[in-house]
């Protein structure tokens, strides 16, 4: 079998790789996602209780 490789081994990543954890621990998404959730429970209340 011909070697085709160029000899030097691929670099590794400098960062590895965020995943949803590390999105979800940033302050402004979780404010902006507990007024949105918020806002839908009070919907939902208002739906309920006032309807």
């Amino acid at each position: 079998m011909v070697d085709t490789s160029r000899g030097d081994p691929p670099a590794p990543p400098a960062e590895e790789a965020r995943g949803c954890l590390f999105a979800l621990s940033q302050p402004p998404l979780m404010i902006f996602l507990t007024v949105i959730g918020g806002l839908l429970l009070m919907a939902a209340l208002h739906d309920l209780f006032v309807l």
